[in-house]
Parts: structure tokens; C-alpha cells; sequence
């Protein structure tokens, strides 16, 4: 029986979802976080489960191939990327793994592995994130800006992070002086109290910067002094905003947003269409490897000229704008009316007339569109990380659109749902795994599945 605290030497076998290492001993799952495939590592067990266990890695006592040297001087620390201690190749192989994996065990498609092709990587691993979200801590005589440590919320401080797209060394130096001289408080997530809780820095390929200040009050002291700040230490920065969250819960950014300086939102080019990310709009952190994602996406759908597409879950419009270069008309539905009103804009910027917009739950709206009589050619799915609801599938499958493309950054549920689309009389077409993470677990999947007509 294993027990706590108890030190043993394990073998490594494979990689879990968030690529920390995962062995077995006497039948039971230790998953260790450091640990590469094929490595002997010394290993104290940290946790114990009924069925599984956590350690901690000691020592490697045959190192890997694979094995690289760390860049970031917090990353044993941080809980961002967990897999800088491989070359970056490795962390790709793992994520194909991955997606085999759920498709086949979870999703329950008859798939041979060259089904699933290599992830499509990015030519640079770093300096690639065009979103930074900072939670804040410490006190106001000595904040703490950071990212949190591993399965906690106590918080790494750092000076900046080589997957951003920016140096954030000019924000955190700017932020942490103003809180002082202004003495604003941190948030303390157990008491309630506290001022400040994230900082979000968000960056296009243009050079723009946007900072927002997440904080449990609407009136912050000294606005004026820390644009200054801002202005003299952030190259780019161009607008401030501020976000309230009083709720006491885990969601970073408020429900609605103030500008305190600057552009109401900044721009980013994608396959030839321009694009707005105002402060709380959701868009995709990698923008090269969004283009490559969007782009597998249009070729998956394998559009005609007289087609109509829904565009389920369509945030600002991203996909729909750039679907509706290559058909007939794209009908894009979202919950978020900041996101719709986007979206329009978007549209109008571009000069696409061939797209609609809708603000409404896609559970609620689909259904009733497919009952009215819609009958799209394409259905395209990109959902938050919770998949698609029940209501969905069941419209999709009312539907019975040639193709449905699902667009996923949580595979398991994106399995789940190929499931029931299996179910329901579609088959596997194509996938096509897209690194939108680098060095960290996740991954972005395109799959595509046809209607069987003799389903």
C-alpha cells in the first residue's frame, strides 16, 4: 500500500493531459509532474487517492533524451507551462497522444492513429501569447504580481514570462509602483478584502498593449499617475480599463468594463480581416497559430459558394467573417452581447454582408431555428471548455447538415460530444490538432464529421 511521504523509484510510461509524467506502481497511477517517458526518477508521494496518487520528482536517475533546460527561472514554481523540461517537439508528440486517446476511449470513433496527423507547431514556442492575466497578492507596501503555483492560489511573483508576446517587466514595474505610492491593497481571496485582484495585459502583432485592472470597487486612486507609469515604462500602451468584480469566486474579469485611458480596443489581423478585442471580448491567445486553426477549420467545412453555415458559439465573429469570405451565408450565434455588438462592428470594418449576428444561448436559439425550418449545409462548434449542450446536439442532428466542425480546446469534451454525433448518424471525417499552448497541457482540435446518408 502506498502510503505518504513514502520515497520510491518509478518508471515513467507516458505523459498525462497537463504532460506531467505518469507511472505505475503495484497497479496504481502516480502521477509526477517533471518525469519524462522511459526515465527511472527518484519520487516522494505526496498525495494518495483510492485509485491514484501525486509526487513530487527528487531525482532523475535516467535522463530522457527529450530532456531540456528550462528557460523561465520560475518554472518549477509557476504553474503556466508545464512542460519546459522537454524539447519542445516532445510536448507535440504528447498532445497527438492525447487527442488519439480521447476520440478513441472517450469519443468512441474507430480510429487507427494515422488518423490523427502530427500537431501543427509553432515555428517560435515563445513570445507567442498575446494575453497575459496576473493575479495580485502580497501587500500594498510590497506587491506581488505573478502567476499561480501549481495547484494553489498562492502566488509566483515574476518580472516577466518568455511566453508572452511583450516583455511584461514595463506593466509589473509600473503596477507595483503606483500601488505603493497609492497605497491600494491587494485582494485577499480568503478574507474578501482587498482592492486590486488581476491585472490582464493584453498585445497584438501590431504592437498595441492594453492593460486592465480588475478590482472590487469602481473608483481606484490616482488613475492619472498610473497612466503615467504606463506611458514612460510600456512601449504600445495604448489604452487602461477597468473591469469590477466583487463576487467572491474564481472568475478574473467583471461583467461589463470602463475605459480610463485611451482606445476603446485594440486590433489584430487575421487571413486578411482586421478584428477588434475590446477589454472582456474572447479571442484566441496565439495569433499565428489561430490563422493555422482558422485556416483548418475553412478547409475542413469545404464551403461552396451557395452555402449556409451557423456559426455556433461566435464570440466577436472571428470565424464567421473569415468562413463568410468563401460562401453564401454565415449566421453566427453568441451569448455575449458585447461580443455580438463586435462582431457586427467587425463585419462592417471588413465589408462582409453575407453574415448575421444573433445574441442568445445557442441551446436556446439552434432549436428553434432548425424548427422554424433552417437547414445549414455546415455547422461549425467551437465551444467554451465545458462542450455543447445536450439541446445542440439534438439540433444539429434535427438539422442534418453535410458536415459539422468542431472546434475544440478541451478535447475530453469534444469527445463526449463526437460521441453522441457518432451516435447520431455522422461520421469521422478528418481532425487536425493545432499547438495553440505551447509548453503548457492543452491543446486546440479541428474535427470534422460527415453525415452518413445511409445512417
Amino acid at each position: 500500500m502506498i502510503q505518504k511521504n513514502d520515497t520510491l523509484t518509478l518508471h515513467c510510461d507516458r505523459l498525462g493531459s497537463e504532460l506531467e509524467g505518469v507511472c505505475n506502481h503495484d497497479g496504481m497511477a502516480i502521477f509526477v509532474p517533471g518525469v519524462l517517458p522511459g526515465e527511472d526518477a527518484e519520487t516522494l508521494i505526496v498525495k494518495t487517492q483510492p485509485r491514484y496518487a501525486f509526487g513530487k520528482l527528487l531525482k532523475v536517475n535516467t535522463p530522457s533524451p527529450d530532456r531540456a533546460e528550462p528557460i523561465c527561472p520560475v518554472y518549477d514554481k509557476c504553474g503556466g507551462c508545464s512542460g519546459q523540461h522537454m524539447c519542445y517537439e516532445a510536448t507535440l508528440a504528447a498532445k497527438r497522444a492525447q487527442v488519439f486517446d480521447n476520440l478513441t476511449r472517450i469519443g468512441g470513433l474507430p480510429l487507427m492513429e494515422e488518423d490523427v496527423p502530427p500537431v501543427i507547431g509553432a515555428d517560435d514556442p515563445w513570445h507567442c501569447r498575446n494575453k497575459t492575466s496576473l493575479p495580485v497578492g502580497g501587500t500594498s507596501d510590497a506587491p506581488e504580481l505573478g502567476f499561480y503555483r501549481r495547484r494553489s492560489h498562492a502566488i509566483v511573483p515574476i518580472t516577466d514570462c518568455p511566453v508572452s508576446m511583450i516583455s511584461l517587466n514595463g506593466v509589473i514595474a509600473a503596477i507595483t509602483k503606483w500601488m505603493k505610492y497609492s497605497r491600494v491593497q491587494p485582494y485577499n481571496e480568503l478574507s474578501g478584502k482587498g482592492l486590486l485582484r488581476h491585472v490582464v495585459v493584453r498585445t497584438t502583432r501590431s504592437g498595441q498593449v492594453m492593460v486592465i485592472l480588475v478590482a472590487t470597487r469602481d473608483k481606484l486612486p490616482n488613475v492619472d499617475d498610473l497612466i503615467q507609469k504606463l506611458q514612460k515604462q510600456v512601449e504600445g500602451f495604448c489604452s487602461l480599463h477597468l473591469s469590477v468584480n466583487s463576487a467572491r469566486n474564481n472568475v478574473i474579469l467583471g461583467n461589463n468594463s470602463r475605459k480610463l485611458y485611451g482606445e476603446d480596443a485594440v486590433y489584430e489581423t487575421l487571413l486578411g480581416l482586421t478584428f477588434e478585442i475590446p477589454p472582456l471580448s474572447f479571442f484566441q491567445v496565439n495569433p499565428v497559430q489561430t490563422e493555422r486553426l482558422y485556416q483548418t477549420a475553412i478547409d475542413f467545412a469545404q464551403l461552396s459558394p451557395t452555402d449556409t453555415v451557423v456559426d455556433a458559439y461566435a464570440g466577436a465573429g472571428t470565424i464567421s467573417l473569415c468562413m463568410a469570405q468563401k460562401t453564401g451565408h454565415v449566421i453566427g450565434i453568441e451569448i455575449v452581447p458585447q461580443a455580438i455588438e463586435g462582431a457586427k462592428r467587425n463585419a462592417e470594418r471588413n465589408g462582409v454582408t453575407n453574415a448575421e449576428f444573433h445574441v442568445a444561448a445557442v441551446e436556446d436559439l439552434l432549436p428553434k431555428l432548425v424548427k422554424d425550418g433552417l437547414r445549414p449545409d455546415v455547422i461549425v462548434l467551437d465551444p467554451p471548455r465545458k462542450g455543447v449542450e445536450p439541446a445542440v446536439i439534438e439540433a444539429v442532428l434535427a438539422a442534418r447538415p453535410r458536415r459539422v466542425v468542431y472546434v475544440s480546446c478541451h478535447v475530453p469534451t469534444q469527445a463526449r460530444d463526437a460521441k453522441l454525433l457518432y451516435e447520431g448518424g455522422y461520421r469521422f471525417e478528418h481532425c487536425q490538432p493545432v499547438d495553440m499552448f505551447c509548453y503548457a497541457g492543452g491543446v486546440e482540435n479541428v474535427l470534422s464529421m460527415v453525415l452518413d446518408e445511409n445512417a
